[in-house]
């Protein structure tokens, strides 16, 4: 069976982490074939994330949890989270649910088609015309 590592780096995310989890845990419960890990890697938060992911984490094996003594940013924190992963692959989730955790299973499947690495890409959003203009990338 193979071991899919999921990264959850989190700050703050008291509202979202069980959610996640439980979002995550409904992915794989449809694919048998597949075991998993669920990591969450915090970033110092003040509220109760750190406790919301302890109490899952004793109930839920699959469930580890990394916390930082600091924040790290959003992208050592995840990189330290891919470097304890255990997994045959990795997928890193985001804990504020902007990205579905129902995508899981498309990487899944482009993966096991051969693809090395698998990245989604946002077309559609429902930010107001000010900020899609800030973040549109520019050309150069």
């Amino acid at each position: 069976m193979k071991l899919i590592s999921v990264v959850t780096p989190c700050y703050n995310e008291e509202e979202n982490v069980e959610e996640l989890y439980r979002q995550i845990q409904a992915v794989f419960a449809g694919r048998p074939q597949y075991d998993y890990e669920h990591i969450f890697i915090d970033n110092a938060s003040t509220d109760r994330t750190v406790e919301i992911v302890k109490r899952l984490a004793a109930e839920d094996k699959r469930v580890k949890l990394i916390v930082n003594t600091r924040n790290f940013g959003h992208i050592r924190s995840p990189y330290y989270g891919l470097l304890q992963a255990r997994g045959d692959a990795a997928v890193i989730m985001a804990s504020d649910l902007q990205d579905p955790p129902a995508l899981i299973a498309d990487f899944l499947t482009r993966w096991e088609e051969g693809y090395k690495i698998v990245v989604a890409v946002k077309t559609q959003t429902l930010e107001t015309w000010p900020m899609r203009g800030i973040r549109r990338p520019t050309t150069g």
